[in-house]
């Protein structure tokens, strides 16, 4: 006779391993729903360096440009917390870039800790090539200052990694708005084609990222090159692009910035399982 005490230590057991069947194990349940939400619990370090592109000139929100977009895009995405800095300075050549990384020891500091990193460079490379031999300027006026660029390009990229040498690394590339501004240069696509095409080869032989931007604003939001307006007054034609600001017609509008957030997000999809 098992007795009363023994009696009800079965029937503690039998409940016991009943319970157990039928309620679902929390750990798993919370582990396979809730990935996200630990997600968000890390903070996700987004690190923006650059020119007025990452300064977001032309952006009437002044909320910083394409930055901000794509750190929304991130967290909608993956599910990052997602904090941004963003060291965008208007009118900075890459020479200039390099020196604010070398001196500025806040930089250095977001570049430690960064989880991802872009780059805008190389537009006022070009502005400063234009102003330097716009007498005579010609498709040679850019052979050799795009090869010095090229060097000090790399410069940038080994900075950058003697401070981080596995944050993922994304270099934006220049688009033409000068057919705006300079009508005159008829062969300024293939300057800025030959620029990005050197960028490109010289990034990704340095470990990182090239995100192609002129196709997708050079022609304007619905990729109507060279958009022309009638000016009813003096029945003259101009020449605009819907995507940039209209008060420089250079920099992108909060369109354009969409657009340029738009193709770094799609950059990073296509890359991001090698970081």
């Amino acid at each position: 006779m098992l007795g009363e005490w023994g009696l009800c230590a079965i029937v503690t057991m039998l409940c016991f391993i009943l319970l157990n069947l039928l309620i679902p194990k929390a750990g798993t349940e919370f582990s396979s729903k809730n990935f996200l939400i630990e997600k968000r619990v890390e903070v996700f370090d987004f690190v923006a360096i650059g020119d007025s592109l990452t300064q977001g000139v032309g952006d009437s929100t002044n909320q910083g440009g394409f930055v901000p977009i794509v750190a929304d895009q991130l967290d909608d995405t993956y599910g990052y917390r997602v904090e941004s800095t963003n060291y965008g300075v208007s009118g900075n050549t890459s020479n200039q870039i390099i020196k604010r990384i070398e001196n500025q020891k806040k930089i250095q500091q977001s570049i430690k800790d960064a989880e991802l990193i872009t780059i805008t460079v190389g537009g006022n490379d070009v502005m400063k090539i234009i102003r330097d031999n716009f007498d005579q300027l010609s498709e040679k006026s850019f052979e050799k200052p795009l090869k010095a660029y090229q060097k000090r390009l790399v410069t940038m990229i080994e900075l950058i990694r003697k401070y981080n040498k596995d944050v993922p690394i994304y270099v934006l590339g220049i688009y033409n708005p000068f057919y705006l501004n300079f009508p005159e240069i008829t062969t300024m696509q293939d300057v800025i084609d030959n620029w990005n095409d050197a960028t490109e080869t010289t990034v990704t032989e340095n470990n990182a990222y090239f995100v192609p931007i002129n196709d997708v604003l050079y022609k304007g939001i619905n990729g109507d090159e060279g958009v022309t307006s009638q000016d009813e007054s003096n029945s003259s034609t101009s020449i605009t692009n819907d995507a940039l600001f209209e008060e420089d017609h250079f920099h992108p509008n909060n369109t354009g910035y969409q657009i340029m957030a738009n193709a770094i997000m799609s950059k990073i999809k296509q890359t991001k399982d090698a970081w």
